[in-house]
This record gives structure tokens, sequence and C-alpha cells, in this order.
């Protein structure tokens, strides 16, 4: 029997490779708009649109794995197939649980300043939520929703009603204000807190602080404090 080889050249090879490692991080959106009878829902139709809403939470996606270091390890992240995107007739702004998220066509039909900014904002810090790990539970939320407006801070949609730097009572009060902390904690170790991040995966303590960065998270809030003369 003859055997026939056919020879691939390695620009094809490379190629081939990367549609195969392309298609293994295929992750598959959905736009459910709910609330047409209302004026928000036919905001986000005509305004926002499916085809953006799902470009908008793919790219924060890999803005997200960029963040945590994770664009190339896949056993490093959440192994995540599908993620939902609903928007409902409810109060609030957003949620997300179990890799849904819940948009409220109410803030969406109020909201006066840049729909398209603020929505892609929203997104980002909700798609934060599917990919981050919470300490098995045991992290507290105010971290949780700081990381999250972190990389929201990072991608560029910090919104213009957001506290400044230094402002805040506590390092975990959530938010703005954890989010501007984690961005100092960030600048004394480029990649602070997609380390933070990876530690998150099994548990959490407040001494992770002290393993990354030398201080507790006690004084490094301190010291942020004192940075911007508060």
């Amino acid at each position: 029997m003859v055997q026939h080889f056919v020879h691939v050249s390695s620009p094809l090879l490379l190629v081939l490779l990367a549609a195969m490692i392309a298609a293994t991080q295929a992750v598959e959106y959905t736009v459910t708009n709910t609330a047409l009878a209302t004026a928000g829902g036919v905001r986000f139709r005509d305004q926002i649109g499916a085809a953006y809403a799902k470009q908008t939470m793919d790219s924060a996606t890999h803005f997200i794995w960029r963040t945590f270091q994770q664009q190339n390890s896949p056993a490093d992240r959440k192994n995540v197939q599908k993620v939902s995107l609903f928007v409902e007739d409810k109060d609030g702004v957003a949620y997300t649980t179990n890799n849904e998220i819940h948009l409220s066509s109410r803030y969406v039909g109020s909201y006066t300043g840049d729909l398209r900014r603020e929505v892609s904002g929203v997104l980002y810090h909700e798609m934060t939520h599917v990919w981050q790990w919470d300490g098995n539970g045991q992290a507290n939320g105010g971290l949780i929703e700081g990381i999250a407006d972190f990389v929201r801070l990072k991608a560029g949609y910090a919104p213009s009603h957001w506290v400044k730097p230094g402002q805040g009572d506590k390092w975990d009060q959530g938010y703005d204000v954890t989010a501007y902390f984690l961005d100092y904690c960030n600048s004394l170790r480029n990649g602070f807190v997609a380390e933070l991040n990876k530690k998150m995966r099994s548990g959490y303590s407040d001494h992770y602080f002290v393993d990354l960065l030398g201080k507790s998270v006690d004084q490094l809030w301190k010291d942020y404090k004192a940075k911007y003369g508060n």
C-alpha cells in the first residue's frame, strides 16, 4: 500500500493552529430583550442593539483575560462556554448570576449621557463577574465589586460620577473606591490585580496583600490616602 503525505507549509500550519486555539477559546453570547414594551427596551434596541452588545461582551472577555493574565492560559480561567444578556423591566442597573447578565431597561431609558459608553462600561463590569474568581465564596463583596470596577477603569469606561482617586472611607468599600485603591496597588507591582485574582481561585485572605506587596492592606490603604493628602 502506498501512503501519501500532504506537506503543510509552516505558515499554513501556524494559521491552522491559531484557528484551533481560537476555536477552543470561543464563547457564545446571546442577547434577549424582554422589555420592548418599555421606553428603555426600545432605546436599547435602537441605540445599542444585540450585535453591538455581543461585540462588546466579546471584547470585554478578551480584555479581562489580558488583565488577569489568562489570555494564553485557559486552564487558569473559568470554563465558561456561554454568556447571556437579558434586558429586563426592573429597577437598579445590572447584576450577574450563573453567567447571565441582567440589565435594567429602566436604567437604559433614564440615562442622560452617552448611552453606548455607559452600557459598554456596565458590560465590562458585569463580564468581570463572569470571569473573576471569588475566593471560593470567601472574599468580601466590596473587593469583588472593586475588581470589576478596576477592569472598567482600565478599559477606559470610568464614568464622571465616580469618586476621585484617594476618596473613600475604607479599602473594601467597593466599586469605584476600591477600584482606585486597587489601581494604586497595581502601580506598586504591575500585575498585582491579576496575581490577586489568581490567588482567589481557591480561597481568600487579607494576607494576600502582604504576600504580594509586603504590607498589610490597612497599611496600604493609609499609604494610599496619604498620597492624595487624605
